[in-house]
């Protein structure tokens, strides 16, 4: 495989891996949100968030591999997987590492959800947070093409995205059906208690 295909398969596949990994997190937060309406069911969501992220994973993987193989950087094995153990670029390429490692161990435990519970799972999961934007930071602090202007109209895409995305989820009400319910029983358990 050519020198140069390798280097625009590398940056190609680290772009379109932002771009999905942001699509996922925003459809995580909706899914959290309970988003739904009669032509977009939740189950929808879901299965799109699952499936993204899978896809997601794949072009991680080819992300990787062909920045390993490429004779360019030298990486070698233990650089993609040992954070910060690389002399080319040691702390934005640790920065990948870490995130890699992140998004790994949320795909494996939900793989494992049925074994994990619920609660563990959900724990993991919000690894997403931190490996987001470890990952944006990495692609910034590495790539080639950061400063270049579709480089950076996707990044900021990415970015604003998911910062909307979080501030809907913030200061949008109770995602919980029984809110209202349970509000109403702990104010009658607490006039209860008073009297």
């Amino acid at each position: 495989m050519p020198d140069t295909l390798l280097w625009y398969t590398t940056r190609g596949a680290g772009a379109v891996t932002l771009i999905l990994l942001t699509a996922v997190v925003g459809l995580g937060i909706l899914t959290v949100l309970r988003v739904q309406s009669p032509s977009w069911p939740r189950f929808l969501t879901t299965g799109l968030h699952r499936n993204l992220a899978l896809m997601t994973m794949v072009f991680l993987a080819l992300h990787i591999v062909t920045s390993v193989v490429d004779p360019f950087t030298h990486l070698g094995w233990a650089a993609a997987l040992i954070p910060f153990s690389s002399f080319y670029r040691t702390f934005w390429l640790g920065l990948g590492v870490v995130s890699f490692e992140l998004l790994l161990a949320i795909v494996v435990t939900s793989l494992m959800r049925g074994f994990l519970g619920h609660h563990a799972w959900r724990a993991i999961h919000w690894l997403t947070y931190a490996a987001w934007p470890v990952g944006v930071l990495h692609g910034v602090g590495t790539g080639t093409d950061t400063l270049s202007a579709w480089m950076l109209a996707i990044t900021a895409a990415c970015i604003a995205a998911v910062g909307v995305a979080i501030f809907v989820r913030l200061t949008s009400g109770s995602t919980d059906p029984l809110a209202t319910a349970r509000a109403s029983f702990r104010t009658a358990v607490d006039r209860r208690e008073l009297r």
